[in-house]
């Protein structure tokens, strides 16, 4: 299970991640709210644990702005604040849980574990953007009455991509969120792979196109008739 970190303060946030691994989770933390909202968008994590005081936006907005996107992903918030109006406007904005600071680590790891167990009841087996529909499971791709599967590489940077139709997604958050910190990977890789989708795409007859955008990354389009 992937979980997203989103704290300002990088001891803290680096000691929730070591947490987080210990118990077996996968952990990535970013340090401000608006890296934190493109994370939260990428559809690569399965709970976001996220600061409320955070610099560029704040934790309550960017929980905000995913309940806008009916994003479904579960929030945990967390506040040095203990006032009851402070966490009354984070569960109002879209947090589903809320915890103050200083925390023991077995009431966090507690909490996570009824936040993803209640989103398991509702979880997504598959996303669709147009004529597209990506099974998760299964990793096969359809299109009316035709499918194709995909590799782990093309599942991880499609399933981006379906995520995040409302934005471009750039080489470099493919590279970091599906190849993570291989130094050796280059942006031809995402190239390659955009290539194979490519194909694939075509081989469906879908509507749906992947174009990019020179020097800013990619996006889905449909295609005008």
């Amino acid at each position: 299970m992937n979980i997203l970190v989103v704290e300002d303060e990088r001891n803290l946030a680096d000691a929730i991640c070591r947490i987080l691994e210990d118990a077996g989770y996968n952990a990535e933390a970013c340090y401000d709210g608006s890296s934190g909202l493109l994370s939260a968008e990428s559809g690569l994590f399965d709970a976001v644990v996220l600061d409320v005081m955070l610099p560029r936006m704040s934790g309550t907005e960017l929980v905000h702005e995913l309940r806008r996107q009916r994003n479904p992903i579960p929030v945990l918030m967390l506040t040095a604040r203990t006032s009851t109006t402070d966490k009354v406007s984070g569960l109002d904005a879209g947090a589903d849980d809320y915890m103050t600071k200083p925390f023991e680590a077995p009431e966090l790891l507690a909490r996570l574990r009824a936040l993803t167990r209640r989103q398991g009841e509702v979880v997504l087996d598959e996303v669709g953007f147009a004529d597209l529909t990506l099974d998760l499971a299964t990793h096969d791709l359809r299109c009316a009455d035709r499918s194709v599967h995909l590799s782990g590489k093309e599942f991880e940077v499609l399933r981006m991509l379906m995520s995040s139709t409302a934005r471009v997604v750039s080489k470099q958050d493919l590279l970091t969120r599906v190849w993570g910190t291989d130094g050796d990977t280059s942006e031809n890789s995402v190239e390659a792979y955009i290539s194979f989708l490519r194909k694939k795409l075509n081989h469906l007859k879908s509507k749906v196109q992947i174009t990019t955008l020179r020097m800013l990354g990619y996006r889905l389009e449909v295609l005008s008739a």
